[in-house]
Parts: structure tokens; C-alpha cells; sequence
């Protein structure tokens, strides 16, 4: 995302509420929820502007959503833009002053702040060390916000690397963390760095073109897996019965497939609900956080299919596809996830087998030290 907006208002603290905007997001509250219940499942269109019922957004992307028109900041993807929440709220929500001479006037056409309605996570971000860093819209570019569920975690981590070189945290990390490269490229920044409480595993599709496929991904688009797909919907790449979910079998299968040789399932370790408290976490530089907390932390994952809107879409797949890891996604496995009290015990019978020889002779060799002078 486009540093400049940086200096954009919305991440210097939580701004004071009045009534005056009370009343004015409780009347954009009310219109929100009658445009959602009157638009139906329309809403979920990258295309359909939604608005409050006047065409606003339709005006306002006609000239923001062209880049013969507008360019830089000023420019709006449409599609990025067009499924989010800011979108269904409209344009004139946030930029409220804009006049009948716009774009000729040029005042500031934004009176609204991050905080007027993220007043929480806004507080949560502002105690964290980021905070004099950064603004809201540092990170988030306000006119392409989607839910973490919606963006990959190769994503996030890029979005990280925008402060913070890849070199220096790979240098940082290798300090205390063995396979850090692995390591780095199987979790989301924001598993380790955010007070998350729960995880799941997200699936990607990726191509088998790097150097380093499994410390730095490179997650398939769009657009290429319409080609594998013949054009047609791309989950039926690898749900073959088109149930909408997606089996060990189907995954398997989709592995072993000739056709599928330069493109193989990425699974990637991330938090369910990300938090703004960045910082690192005491329980995270503890091994036993991810490698011993048995197999429960590793039931629960997600096939994510791109979209044409440059959003991913989730698809359940079948409890404990991770722990078939050996079979159906050979490119991930974490250790702790197959404990099994009877093969602890063995293991520990066959080292203290070893242990026997070489401390039995030791022992006799001191007990006929005596013989031996």
C-alpha cells in the first residue's frame, strides 16, 4: 500500500464524539442497514455501487474510478473498492464537505476520522509501539479494506516488509529461531506479533518458480488459475465434486495430478481475529506456543481461492487436513501436531536401550580399574 497515506487523518488518537455525530452515523446506520436488506446478495457484486440510495459512489467513480481522469491518490480501483464496507457506507460518508464546484475547490473534502468509528481498535493501536510510526492509513489504504479472512498471508507479511527489511527480520529472528527462512514463510507476521487467541490454517495455491518456495511463496493469481481451470470456476480445481468443501481426497488428488507440476498447496499458520497491539508476545518465544500444543491447533483450515476483486475467498476443508500433511500438502507439517503417548514411551525405551551399552561398559570398565593397573 501507497505510504502517502500516511498523512492522512485518522491515526493520531480517538477523536471526541458530540451528539452532532452521533446523530449523523446513527442516520448513516439506519440507511446502511435499509440499503443492505433492500440490495440482497447484489451487495456482494465488485461492481454494484452501493451508497445511500442517491448514486453518490456512481458520480464519484465515474471520475476516481478512471484513470484517464484521475491518477495517484486520487484514483480508486474500482473492484478493490466496490465490495467493501467503506463502499457500502458511500463516499459522501467520509468526504462530507465536498462542494457543487468540486473538483475545482480545493478544501479538504474528508471531515471524518478512522477513530469516528474504529474508536476501540483505534485505542488498541495507539498503546502499542507502532503508533509513532505509523497512522491507521499507513497500513490500511482506506479505499481497499478487507476482512483478515479476505487477504493472504503472504499479504500481510509484504505489508509488514514495507517498514521492517526482510533481510534485517530474517537476521533478527535467526538469533533464537532454527529454520528461521522456514519458519518465516509458514506463519502470518501478526500469529507471533498480535494478541490473537485463536489460529487456523489457510491453504493457497502457489507456483513452484522460486528459489525458496517455502520461505518466500509466491501464491498463484487469478487470472492464471482460470487457465488451469479452462475458465471455469476455479474451486473446481480442487473440489471435484463441487460440494463446496473440500475433502484429504480432493487434496490428494489435486497433488498428484501430472497437470498441477508447477503449482503446489501452501499452508500458512494464521490468527483468526488479528489484534492492533503489535508487539511481541512472552508465550511466542516459547516453542511449545505452535510445537506442543497438540493436534487441536491444527483441526481447523481453509482452502483460500482468489478472486477477481484481489480478495480471497475461504473454503472449509476436512478436520485434520493439516495432520495429513505428509500425503496431502507435502510441502507443510509441524511438529507436536501427532503425539501419541504409546510412541513417546517407545521412544523412550529404544534411547534408554542405546544409553545401556555404553554405560555398562563404562561401569565395568570401572569396576576393573583395579586389574587393569
Amino acid at each position: 500500500m501507497n505510504r502517502k497515506y500516511l498523512g492522512q487523518k485518522g491515526g493520531g488518537g480517538v477523536k471526541q464524539v458530540d451528539l452532532l455525530l452521533l446523530a449523523k452515523h446513527g442516520i448513516i446506520l439506519v440507511s446502511f442497514i435499509a440499503t443492505s436488506v433492500a440490495t440482497g446478495d447484489r451487495a456482494e457484486g465488485a461492481d454494484y455501487s452501493f451508497g445511500d440510495g442517491t448514486s453518490k459512489n456512481e458520480a464519484c467513480m465515474s471520475c476516481h474510478g478512471n484513470q484517464a481522469k484521475v491518477s495517484g491518490l486520487n484514483y480508486v480501483n474500482p473492484k478493490n473498492f466496490g465490495h467493501t464496507t467503506h463502499a457500502k457506507f458511500g463516499c459522501v460518508t467520509c468526504h462530507d464537505s465536498i462542494t457543487s464546484n468540486h473538483p475545482d475547490a480545493k478544501a479538504v473534502v474528508r471531515t471524518t476520522g478512522c477513530g469516528d468509528c474504529h474508536g476501540e481498535t483505534l485505542s488498541q493501536y495507539s498503546a502499542s509501539i507502532h503508533a509513532k510510526n505509523a497512522t491507521c492509513s499507513g497500513c490500511h489504504n482506506p479505499h481497499r479494506v478487507n476482512s483478515s479472512s479476505e487477504i493472504a498471508a503472504t499479504e500481510m507479511n509484504k505489508q509488514c516488509a514495507v517498514c521492517h527489511d526482510n533481510y534485517k527480520i530474517t537476521a533478527s529472528h535467526s538469533r533464537w529461531l532454527p529454520q528461521t527462512g522456514l519458519h518465516l514463510g509458514a506463519i502470518a507476521c501478526v500469529t507471533c506479533h498480535s494478541k490473537a487467541e485463536n489460529y487456523v490454517i489457510s491453504i493457497y495455491i502457489a507456483k513452484r518458480d522460486g528459489a525458496e518456495p517455502e520461505s518466500k511463496p509466491n501464491l498463484v493469481t487469478y487470472e492464471d488459475l482460470l487457465k488451469y481451470s479452462d475458465g471455469d470456476n476455479i474451486q473446481y480445481l480442487i473440489d471435484r465434486n463441487r460440494d463446496n468443501y473440500i475433502s484429504l481426497d480432493e487434496l490428494r488428488k489435486f497433488n498428484r495430478d501430472p497437470s498441477n507440476k508447477n503449482i503446489y498447496l501452501k499452508a500458512m499458520m494464521t490468527p483468526v481475529k488479528p489484534t492492533h497491539s503489535f508487539q511481541t508476545f512472552d508465550n511466542r518465544w516459547d516453542c511449545t506456543f505452535c510445537h506442543a500444543s497438540g493436534p487441536e491447533i491444527m483441526q481447523v483450515s481453509y482452502l483460500s481461492f482468489p478472486q477477481q476483486n484481489g480478495t480471497f475467498r475461504q473454503v472449509a476443508v476436512e478436520k485434520g487436513a493439516a495432520m495429513d500433511a505428509l500425503r496431502a500438502i507435502p510441502n507443510f507439517y509441524l511438529m507436536g501436531s501427532t503425539r501419541n503417548g504409546v510412541l513417546n514411551k517407545i521412544g523412550l525405551l529404544i534411547i534408554a536401550g542405546g544409553m545401556v551399552m555404553p554405560v555398562g561398559h563404562g561401569f565395568l570398565r570401572f569396576l576393573s580399574r583395579k586389574n587393569r593397573l
